[in-house]
């Protein structure tokens, strides 16, 4: 099958490169010509382990290219997938003005029949405003093309979204249009050999189901985020907590750790947006309204910490911060608690050296060079003459360090452990002053 998909950001550009593996012919449009051109050259412009060699690899057989040109990318697939950015407005309701953008572009340019499917997380009735646009378009070229907007919204974890993609648990398609229907079998097809994993709906339930799914998730982290605080003041383990109650098969064991909050590109944008939409139609969402607000709270736990240890004025203090994206396996620093933290620390009058093993360029792209954000090559670099290590990124290259070297170089043996990586009775018996979360 022929595909185009707009938009080369983490979905549109996992999507076009997975659907190119398979054997589908994909142009992937961008209006940053600068993106186009990094594709163009083998690189990309977003960390994704396993990505860049699939890129390459379809590029180089040909299933695989990337253009500016709107006209062309229009005119070059049966099915356009929109997987344009949605960032949240100012009142925290999603942005549609690139969605809508490219539902026009399509409009002034398709010769015949499209399939226009969205993949960029939504509003429940985005599919409406698209069909709307696309068919003004139309009315002022004064034809009459026939063509169906679909919903397929992505369920892609940063950092595992191509396994996500290629070994899908669900596929989710909203349309009220067979032909719609049938084409998007086909094109899935190969993603489900083993069993069907397509479930198709409506339209608006297909929109909602993506922002209720990572609602739910950002409501379990939350939870037990809380949770954590007040095991802390009645004596209890949250990781025995956890292990009791995850083993019910009604709960499970997924998105119940305790750490220092949640972040990304996903669940603050769609709790926030899911609560504009309740807010529009009447039905305050309060369980999200706390969960947000327990969030935003979390991200100050380690502070707090190290506050209550060591007082509000930290002017001439070092701490050393392992992890600066909001989870492992990728460069993301949106809303990320490393953000928090650092600013937090700084306004205290205290220095950073901070080590992640992806998000450093990121990082100098955030904040530039300062006198009080020192980026180093290691781990153990960042720890050299610190006052205190907080951990906050749970990459898998801090879950077993050299514990001796550890603690020689730091100035005292303080952890601050925001992703709980070490069992306190171990670090405490190698000597290190250690506070984890929801743990004694």
């Amino acid at each position: 099958m022929k595909i185009t998909v707009i938009g080369t950001g983490y979905v549109g550009l996992v999507t076009g490169t997975c659907l190119a593996e398979v054997g589908n012919e994909v142009l992937c449009l961008d209006l940053d010509p600068k993106k186009i051109d990094t594709l163009k050259a083998g690189g990309i412009p977003i960390y994704e382990p396993g990505l860049q060699d699939m890129v390459r690899r379809n590029v180089a057989a040909g299933r695989l290219s990337f253009t500016t040109d709107i006209e062309e990318s229009v005119a070059y697939g049966e099915i356009q997938f929109i997987a344009v950015g949605t960032p949240p407005d100012e009142d925290g309701s999603a942005d549609l003005q690139y969605v809508v953008a490219a539902a026009r572009n399509i409009g002034r340019h398709m010769q015949g029949y499209k399939l226009v499917v969205d993949k960029s997380t939504v509003p429940v009735g985005t599919a409406d405003k698209v069909k709307a646009a696309m068919q003004d378009e139309l009315s002022q070229r004064g034809v009459a093309y026939e063509f169906n907007v679909a919903s397929n919204p992505e369920f892609l974890k940063e950092g595992a979204a191509v396994d996500d993609f290629m070994k899908p648990d669900r596929i989710v398609i909203g349309t009220d249009s067979e032909h719609a229907t049938a084409l998007l079998r086909q094109l899935y097809a190969p993603f489900q050999r083993n069993h069907d994993r397509l479930t198709v709906m409506d339209v608006r339930s297909a929109e909602l189901t993506k922002y209720a799914a990572n609602a739910m998730l950002a409501t379990r982290i939350s939870f037990m985020n809380e949770l954590a605080v007040l095991a802390e003041k009645l004596g209890a383990d949250i990781e025995q907590v956890r292990h009791g109650i995850g083993s019910d098969p009604r709960i499970g064991y997924h998105f119940l750790y305790a750490g220092c909050g949640y972040g990304g590109s996903c669940f603050p944008k769609d709790v926030q947006a899911l609560r504009r939409i309740g807010q529009e139609n009447g039905v305050p969402l309060r369980v999200l309204d706390a969960v947000e607000e327990a969030n935003e709270a979390q991200k100050q736990v380690l502070v707090n910490k190290l506050t209550a240890r060591l007082g509000t004025d930290l002017k001439g203090k070092r701490f050393a911060m392992w992890g600066l994206a909001f989870k492992p396996n990728t460069d993301d620093m949106r809303e990320a608690p490393s953000r928090s933290m650092l600013e937090a620390l700084w306004a205290m009058g205290a220095s950073v050296s901070a080590y992640d093993p992806a998000a450093m360029e990121e990082t100098r792209r955030i904040y530039g060079e300062r006198p009080d954000l020192l980026l180093v090559d290691s781990p153990m670099d960042a720890l050299k003459g610190a006052d205190a290590l907080l951990i906050v990124t749970e990459w898998k290259v801090f879950r077993s360090p050299n514990f001796d070297t550890m603690k020689s170089l730091l100035k005292s043996p303080l952890v601050f452990d925001g992703r709980n990586l070490y069992e306190p009775q171990a670090m405490r018996d190698m000597g290190f002053d250690y506070l984890p979360i929801g743990r004694q």
